[in-house]
């Protein structure tokens, strides 16, 4: 079987052939399905792996992600919003939002989600961690305020970072399923 991880992200697409050899081929596609407006990121990450199916010819299986960051002080903001956050507020303003609170614990979720036409399944990953002043020269996006175990996710090599992080996580539940669907 071939599965079509639909990203932009090459190392997005790299982790998952990491987590899926043995099991299934992993094709790279580039798709810019719409991104629904919702406080869940399985309904996105569903609704965004069904309509890549159906666009993409509905032959091959389809695998789409949504990841946020939700701080436990801003009442899980920015959540499924944070690309968006990112894009127009940045890294550091948002550390600065945070950097007066007494609680800066956060999580960084990813659900991974897969279509074939005639189901849709979500897979969740998490891990937990603490907003600190930026810190890192690697990753991209919140890594470099996300601390997990004294180290910001920026100031980890990407296999240390792949081996503990929150889309890993979802990729190994995912892995585990589709051993048994294949």
């Amino acid at each position: 079987m071939l599965v079509r991880f639909v990203t932009g992200n090459e190392g997005k697409a790299r982790e998952a052939r990491e987590y899926l050899e043995g099991i299934t081929a992993v094709n790279q596609v580039e798709y810019d399905y719409t991104e629904v407006q919702s406080d869940s990121l399985s309904e996105i990450a569903a609704r965004g792996a069904r309509e890549a199916y159906e666009e993409l010819g509905g032959t091959e299986p389809v695998v789409v992600d949504d990841t946020g960051l939700f701080v436990d002080a801003l009442e899980g903001f920015p959540g499924p919003y944070s690309a968006y956050v990112e894009d127009t507020v940045g890294v550091e303003r948002l550390w600065n939002l945070v950097s007066e609170e007494e609680n800066r614990r956060a999580q960084f979720r990813t659900v991974v989600a897969f279509a074939d036409g005639e189901r849709t399944e979500t897979f969740e990953g998490s891990v937990r961690g603490t907003i600190v002043a930026p810190r890192g020269e690697g990753g991209f996006g919140y890594d470099p305020i996300f601390e997990y175990d004294g180290r910001t996710f920026a100031e980890m090599s990407a296999e240390e970072k792949n081996a503990i992080s929150h889309r890993g996580r979802a990729l190994e539940a995912f892995s585990a399923w589709l051993a048994e669907y294949h």
